[in-house]
């Protein structure tokens, strides 16, 4: 090995999910949403003064920032936006994990979270899900450097109630706890513009509390590359430091401009919301009567497995089929298949398939 390989930062990069360019399939692989953007969305990129485009965008991206702020009924200087969730995580880690004492996260969960912590140098410990894929509270008592978890959890769609999650974080105010809820709109339940199950509602209590989401999944943004998070004043005025210290303009005009639109259209918002709910309640179904096992998922995705049939068997034969799903070659995990909910077309013609598959399995 040369010695400049000596100095270079090496690690296991994440692996993102398959974007194939074969046509004519059924993607349900990354739980990008099946219907387009807001209407307005598309109205704000027509109109959009094209001057713009030459011209450095705005760095604090106040025109979003104000939208978010205004939509979650909290202070503008409560919000900071990046490109897309994984860009703001990635600065959550930098930013509040410098402690040197091991941050925790579960062991079955979003798989960004370790890679990040090799990255920045961050010890981690993986807390191991209990055998209903569920976190432990107790797990995340002991001393550490922070704590941050998925709600629903990815990849197995369940959410923790608000109540569990206060309970960590009211043992854990010395250290800074994020909520990634990258699927939070799907859960059931809402109050008023908050989902009743999210974090959100826990803010104003407790001051070491970032609550992260994402325009890339309920808002069918994720093209645009539109992340935010909500918190206290003094956790975002601190991810804005550091955020100017690595890259001022983070957000391009064309995703400020859309990101503020597509939030301010809630009749869409909540119209898209409904009926990818209403599929996933008829395919959870449809599955089950399959002979599928599940938990119920609280997000746009199934989290699946068959006493019959070897998941890894079954997603090459979906492939093969051009239907694209998800799977994990990882302990515990290794036999579940995630599947996005798409449209109703499109998840009859799963279940279709599914159902021949099966028949000729017997």
């Amino acid at each position: 090995m040369p010695n400049w390989e000596n100095n270079v930062r090496k690690v296991v990069p994440y692996t993102p999910g398959e974007q194939p360019k074969i046509k004519d399939i059924i993607k349900l692989n990354t739980n990008e949403n099946p219907y387009p953007p807001s209407p307005m969305v598309c109205e704000a990129l027509d109109t959009m003064d094209r001057d713009l485009l030459r011209r450095y965008p705005d760095p604090a991206a106040s025109m979003l920032v104000d939208a978010i702020a205004e939509h979650y009924g909290v202070t503008s200087d409560r919000v900071f936006v990046g490109v897309g969730s994984d860009d703001v995580l990635a600065m959550c880690f930098l930013t509040f994990f410098a402690s040197g004492r091991p941050i925790l996260f579960p062991d079955i969960t979003y798989s960004f979270y370790d890679v990040w912590a090799e990255l920045f140098r961050i010890p981690y410990e993986t807390k191991s899900l209990d055998e209903n894929f569920r976190i432990v509270n107790r797990d995340y008592y002991p001393e550490n450097g922070g704590i941050i978890f998925p709600n629903p959890n990815a990849p197995t769609g369940i959410l923790k109630p608000l109540e569990e999650i206060e309970d960590i974080v009211s043992r854990n105010r010395d250290v800074v706890v994020i909520v990634d809820e990258a699927y939070i709109d799907f859960a059931d339940g809402r109050d008023g513009e908050i989902p009743a199950g999210s974090a959100l509602n826990l803010l104003d209590r407790y001051e070491n509390l970032l609550v992260v989401q994402t325009f890339s999944k309920s808002r069918s943004l994720a093209g645009m590359r539109i992340g935010f998070a909500i918190g206290s004043q003094k956790l975002i005025r601190y991810l804005n430091d550091a955020k100017y210290s690595f890259n001022s303009y983070t957000m391009n005009q064309t995703a400020i401009c859309a990101g503020a639109a597509a939030v301010r259209d809630q009749a869409y918002f909540a119209e898209c919301l409904g009926k990818i709910k209403a599929t996933r309640a008829r395919t959870q179904k449809a599955l089950r009567e399959l002979g599928f096992r599940f938990h119920e998922s609280q997000s746009n995705f199934l989290f699946v497995t068959h006493e019959k049939v070897q998941a890894r068997e079954l997603f090459a034969a979906l492939r093969k089929a051009n239907i694209i799903v998800r799977y994990f070659d990882k302990p515990r995990i290794d036999n579940y298949l995630r599947i996005t909910i798409g449209t109703d077309e499109q998840m009859d013609a799963l279940t279709a398939f599914l159902k021949e598959y099966l028949s000729r399995q017997s």
